[in-house]
């Protein structure tokens, strides 16, 4: 059927870990199987099994404590020395998969890596030189949407990682679940760039004027956002984001291909 891959991204904070692991849950209930992958070097606690884990390559503290390094300037040396080590380390570890395997790569939340960083661009195009189709999933935490200009930000950052990574790209709208009023996020699946800026600028004054209009105008020239809620205690939230993702990664299309062929060799019975 294939080899598929989740690239999970997004900002620090956003649910990624908490998003892979319900997926996982998720896929264990309807019979599917999901390896879980940690690519982020400061990670220290999982709620899921790790099936490979990049600090069996290098870790954040091992970067610190031997180039006197800080956090950010630690992970992003971490991550170059990952996408200078794809073969040597990622090669070996997908020799493990096969065909019809599904894996979730949790991802760190530095925003650079994402937005201008070469590591995941050069990450993905590994993954599908060696036959994995790939799909980004980009997390933003739904609190983003109680503050215009933080939401412009993120679908500004969301809109640098699709550009950047080149892959099918989903967004998601994370934490629905522990918003009291979820018909508030409704404004904000398909944004409106135009009405959005408009409200910021009332916010920022005359100065940002030009600034505010630039975004907009950079926003609907691609005209890319969109986004998915994620309510983590709704079974039905999680397999309609799922229906999504497998959609941009095809995955299942030879099946129903298979499937139409069956009934197209049965023999009918009124013969």
């Amino acid at each position: 059927m294939g080899r598929f891959a989740q690239l999970v991204v997004g900002p620090a904070g956003c649910g990624k870990s908490t998003y892979c692991d319900h997926l996982r849950q998720h896929c264990e209930a309807v019979g599917r199987t999901v390896h879980i992958v940690n690519l982020d070097p400061a990670a220290e606690d999982f709620a899921y099994p790790v099936s490979f884990d990049v600090r069996d390559l290098i870790s954040l503290q091992d970067a610190m404590d031997e180039l006197k390094l800080g956090p950010n300037g630690g992970l992003l040396y971490c991550m170059e020395y990952l996408e200078d080590n794809l073969d040597d380390w990622l090669g070996e570890e997908l020799e493990s998969y096969g065909e019809d395997d599904y894996l979730v790569f949790d991802c760190p939340g530095q925003i650079e890596l994402y937005s201008h960083s070469t590591v995941f661009r050069s990450f993905s195009n590994y993954l599908k030189n060696a036959g994995w189709s790939m799909c980004a999933v980009y997390c933003l935490d739904v609190n983003f949407v109680t503050d215009i200009s933080k939401f412009i930000a993120g679908v500004l950052q969301a809109t640098a990682a699709m550009v950047q990574l080149e892959l099918a790209h989903v967004n998601v709208l994370t934490k629905v679940d522990l918003m009291e009023d979820k018909k508030q996020i409704e404004p904000y699946i398909y944004p409106e760039t135009k009405p959005m800026v408009a409200e910021l600028s009332r916010s920022t004054g005359p100065a940002f004027q030009r600034l505010n209009s630039l975004m907009a105008d950079l926003l609907d020239e691609y005209s890319m956002v969109s986004f998915l809620p994620l309510d983590i205690s709704d079974e039905e939230s999680m397999q309609e984001l799922l229906i999504h993702i497998d959609h941009a990664l095809q995955y299942g299309e030879d099946l129903e291909v298979d499937t139409r062929k069956m009934d197209q060799d049965m023999p009918d019975n009124d013969d």
